[in-house]
């Protein structure tokens, strides 16, 4: 066989995110796409806000010379001065444009911050339910995900990660609005697990570093709010990227953002700026670096994904269904009627439901709806949800 023994290992534990969307390509080609219920993906359908569609066109009505040149590989100067404006706001932070680096994405600044983290064998902390690619990540530069559990709501478990915390610890990674539970973690919380990580830090003679992927931040409900990393813990980072809220997956552009009075912050940002070449990102798309220069703080309409979070819950619930209602994020996280959750996943199959099992998530017993889909496909599929739990449960055909 060609490939590397590693990466075949990948292939088959690869992301069940993925599979599920390819099995419904397929049944889409089979039965049409009208027949299939596909909520696998977490692949934004809103448009852009019409802000996007202008700014767009005119840059491209510019012409400027060198617009497709190399640039500094952390990004354009005045990009990331942009962003650490809109940063320093939304962190509570003054944080200046030497302390944004632009990414290929919220996965290209994790690659980044963990390729120039990360020691072989070295370990970052994780929540489960938790994205499945952060293993990959990890393990792309010689590093291991650990996994603890959350609590029953999906809210961090302080001690659960005080446990987990050895000399091997170099990263601690959550992901608040959460992908798949849609859980955002408090303040409170996060206050607690800053003067942790701090004490921790001490015992151990190393800095830990917490690291919060935050592509939902600004897709939140009934009047929650992410509170600020930055507040919370010096030896702070946060990667996100601008697939979620302003609807541009395809565009692979993100940033990452480094406390200013993180330890080794100079040796920090200069071993991001190293990552992002030798990854081979070199630098962030151009274009989409001006456009969101003009863009920050834009946002697609999130009372559209509430409607349908609020329409799904509840169809959920009428059904039978036990749900933690989210509090961001566009995924509900319901609990399997039986353990199996693959099991119960294919049995959704049937009626050419598709969704993710928990499994892939480090959660089984549970399965991911994502709900960036329109209402008639919502309505329309909830009496194969009703059918399917009766099925489980022996009391259905």
């Amino acid at each position: 066989m060609a490939l590397a023994a590693k990466i075949l290992d990948a292939i088959e534990r690869s992301s069940w995110i993925r599979k599920m969307f390819e099995e419904g390509a397929r049944l889409k080609s089979i039965h049409g796409p009208d027949k299939i219920y596909d909520f696998s993906l977490g692949n934004p359908d809103l448009e852009p806000p019409e802000q996007f569609h202008q700014v767009l066109g005119s840059i491209i009505a510019e012409s400027l010379p060198g617009a497709h040149a190399y640039m500094p590989n952390a990004g354009y100067v005045e990009t990331r001065a942009a962003i650490a404006d809109y940063v320093s706001r939304e962190q509570g932070v003054r944080v200046s444009s030497e302390h944004v680096i632009m990414t290929c994405g919220a996965a290209g600044a994790l690659n980044c911050i963990f390729k120039a983290l990360l020691d072989p064998g070295e370990e970052v902390i994780v929540s489960a339910p938790y994205f499945v690619e952060y293993g990959f990540y990890a393990d792309n530069h010689g590093g291991q995900l650990r996994v603890v559990p959350s609590r029953e709501d999906f809210t961090l478990d302080l001690a659960a990660i005080e446990r987990a915390i050895s000399s091997k610890t170099k990263v601690i990674l959550i992901n608040s609005p959460n992908n798949p539970s849609g859980q955002v973690y408090d303040r409170t919380s996060l206050e607690h697990l800053g003067d942790l990580l701090a004490s921790n830090s001490k015992k151990l003679g190393k800095t830990l570093y917490l690291v919060s992927d935050e592509p939902y931040r600004k897709i939140v409900y009934d009047g929650f709010e992410v509170p600020s990393i930055f507040e919370a813990y010096t030896n702070s980072i946060v990667a996100t990227s601008y697939s979620k809220d302003v609807s541009l997956p395809g565009e692979r552009l993100g940033y990452l953002a480094v406390h200013p009075e993180a330890d080794g912050v100079q040796a920090l940002l200069g071993g991001f700026v190293l990552a992002n070449r030798i990854l081979g990102f070199v630098n962030a798309p151009a274009l989409m670096q001006r456009v969101v220069t003009r863009l920050q703080g834009a946002c697609v309409d999130v009372g559209i994904y509430k409607a349908r979070r609020d329409l799904f819950y509840q169809g959920l619930v009428d059904a039978g269904y036990e749900v933690i209602k989210p509090r961001g994020a566009f995924y509900l996280f319901p609990k399997s009627p039986i353990a199996d959750d693959v099991s119960f996943v294919r049995l959704l199959q049937e009626e050419n439901i598709l969704v993710v099992p928990g499994s892939g998530f480090g959660s089984p017993g549970y399965f991911r709806i994502a709900y960036c889909v329109g209402e008639k496909t919502i309505e329309t599929a909830m009496p194969g949800f009703a059918r399917t739990l009766k099925k489980a449960l022996g009391h259905g055909a």
